[in-house]
């Protein structure tokens, strides 16, 4: 082949254009680095954690779980990882609760707990309460748990570890990996699985394996974006929040998690349907010809 003028010209525009490439390719890998090494710093340095723990008569039960969450949360305090704030709600109760979560305060002497009664009801209603009062302080990451302890502080604690660079991380109890004591009846699983969650998946495009766990954590930003719309005061919250979250284009990381089913449900049959026609009001709600 004759070497010609023109293809030594061609030959060095070819090989510049492939350095280019490669010298971008690396400043990408750099740039993704940088931004890996950044979340890591800033997820091992110490941060302030809001617990919302909505609570409707939960007399018999609120006091383990503010005892348990305190200790543990003020153990990983003193180890130099945070900082945690307990932000209970007492909702439409109609029992003791607000006497007994005021008694564990006193008796803790602690300023971790704060405690909001409110005379109105609702899981949805009383977490938005207490997203809006969490907000109001140097939180890094609010999130919020059952009041039955369902979910022990060592499984909400993983939600947090487990967050990196996500913008939140909800738990799962049927997620591989995921364990419930005692074993949930089937009927319980194969009933959302069936009905509830292709419902959710056509009507909002979300995709997870529980949409209803008691036990979900975000970063400060996301709920300062998504709170003030929600507008579901009961069951159909945790759907809201998630497809929110969705629309406002945060990534949110789905984690089996360690839980203990407990009895004395609050969902009852009346309250499962109730969930069902709140979708549907949902997809209204939040503009119901704009589905994704």
């Amino acid at each position: 082949m004759k070497i010609t003028k023109s293809n030594i010209i061609i030959a060095l525009l070819i090989f510049v254009c492939v350095l280019g490439i490669t010298s971008f390719a690396e400043r990408i890998q750099e740039k993704q680095q940088s931004i890996r090494t950044a979340t890591i710093n800033k997820a091992t340095a110490p941060f302030g954690v809001s617990i919302v723990i909505p609570a409707y008569n939960e007399e018999g039960r609120i006091e383990r779980t503010l005892r348990r969450y305190h200790q543990f949360f003020t153990e990983k305090q003193q180890e130099g990882l945070l900082s945690f704030e307990l932000v209970v709600v007492v909702n439409g109760s109609t029992d003791n609760t607000i006497g007994v979560v005021e008694r564990v305060k006193n008796d803790l002497a602690t300023s971790a707990i704060v405690v909001h009664n409110l005379v109105e009801g609702g899981k949805g209603f009383a977490i938005k309460a207490g997203f809006m009062d969490a907000l109001s302080r140097s939180n890094d990451l609010i999130g919020f748990v059952d009041a039955d302890m369902a979910t022990v502080p060592e499984a909400f604690y993983d939600l947090i570890v487990q967050m990196n660079g996500y913008d939140g991380t909800i738990a799962s109890r049927y997620m591989p990996g995921a364990q419930i004591y005692p074993p949930r009846p089937a009927y319980k699983r194969w009933g959302s699985r069936i009905f509830y969650e292709p419902i959710v998946n056509l009507l909002f495009g979300l995709s997870y394996y529980d949409f209803q766990c008691g036990a979900k954590i975000f970063k400060n930003y996301v709920l300062e974006t998504v709170t003030p719309s929600l507008t579901v005061r009961q069951w159909g919250f945790d759907v809201e929040l998630l497809y929110l979250c969705k629309k406002a284009g945060y990534i949110i990381k789905e984690v089996p998690t360690v839980w203990h089913d407990q009895d004395d449900s609050k969902l009852t049959l009346f309250g499962g349907l109730r969930m069902l026609l709140d979708l549907f009001y949902l997809r209204f709600q939040h503009s119901l010809f704009s589905f994704f």
